[in-house]
């Protein structure tokens, strides 16, 4: 087991540098490794320095906040189905940047979206906690999260259908859809720290994942506090997640794909699955926003368009395989 688990570390680490080093070159424009020697002499530098190492930079935090975010909410609520969408604070934070879309308040500062949409994951956090109570169930604080998924799905709706022109519309869709294109800098700056943040207060979970597959009961009987736990949980998910929407858009599936991926290698402990999760997200998101570079097109595909469409097969497969096993 020991070696099992070694080895899918190295192969993902290894993956993610083969696919790390292939993002800074494909694209509409290929910059060969021959051409990197020449740095600031080749104009081509210019699009490595300044667009595809922030876009890379991000895609890697990116996918590990939502892989991490999907492992930890899985071995929290034993349900194999449940990605960081279910607690409402990704869309959430949605909503935050769709009212500054709305109202033209984008035009203010670069920083005003993605300031909205991570005051929209903290306050998607307080609800969150808020609606469950402090000694809450597993199924109450679900129910919770439901809660705020149809509330701000609702208000992006009603931002769609009264937004003022056809241009806000576009910006809406558009940043909806998820996507890394044109990020710089100043967003990794942003997003870095509450994702790394959020991540770490994720892996410190891992113990207390373990204690849950006895049940509550026998979680507490292990000197697990479910409440902490809870506290944890929700404010790791909502850094997280939320630095993640505020820079990218809705990018889904990543949560639910990768965890079901890599549990058959790392055997049936959730706490063993969360680092692999981590990496493996990093890996997914990678690889998806290098294949919508170069996808034959007048215009880049969006990433969450494309995770959408490998997403949802996986996710219909997943029901029907759970479906067989209860009947």
């Amino acid at each position: 087991m020991i070696l099992r688990r070694i080895a899918l570390y190295a192969g993902l680490l290894a993956l993610l540098a083969l696919l790390s080093a292939l993002s800074l070159i494909a694209g509409r424009v290929w910059v060969p490794l021959s051409a990197w020697h020449l740095a600031s002499s080749d104009p081509r530098w210019a699009i490595i320095a300044d667009l595809r190492v922030p876009r890379t930079i991000l895609g890697i935090l990116i996918g590990a906040a939502l892989g991490l975010s999907g492992a930890v909410l899985q071995g929290y609520t034993r349900n194999p189905l449940a990605d960081p969408g279910v607690l409402g604070v990704s869309a959430m934070a949605a909503l935050g940047a769709v009212l500054t879309l709305y109202y033209g308040a984008t035009l203010a500062s670069i920083w005003v979206l993605p300031g909205a949409a991570m005051l929209g994951a903290l306050i998607g956090v307080a609800l969150l906690l808020l609606l469950s109570g402090s000694r809450s169930s597993l199924v109450t604080f679900v129910l919770a999260g439901a809660i705020l998924n149809i509330v701000a799905s609702a208000g992006i709706s009603l931002a769609l259908s009264l937004a003022p022109s056809p241009w806000a519309v576009g910006e809406i869709v558009d940043w909806l859809m998820g996507s890394l294109q044109d990020r710089s800098v100043d967003e990794v700056r942003l997003a870095a720290p509450f994702i790394l943040a959020g991540a770490a207060l994720l892996l410190t979970t891992g113990r207390a994942l373990d204690a849950l597959t006895l049940g509550e009961a026998g979680a507490r009987s292990l000197g697990i506090s479910l409440r902490q736990t809870r506290w944890t949980l929700a404010l790791g998910v909502g850094l997280a997640t939320g630095a993640a929407v505020a820079v990218s858009g809705v990018i889904g599936f990543v949560g639910l794909v990768v965890p079901h991926v890599l549990r058959p290698l790392v055997g049936a402990r959730p706490g063993a699955l969360l680092a692999p999760s981590a990496l493996g997200g990093a890996v997914l998101v990678l690889a998806a926003d290098i294949l919508v570079r170069v996808t034959p097109a007048a215009g880049e595909v969006k990433l969450g368009v494309a995770m959408a469409a490998l997403g949802g097969p996986f996710f219909l497969a997943l029901l029907l395989t759970l479906r067989r096993r209860i009947a």
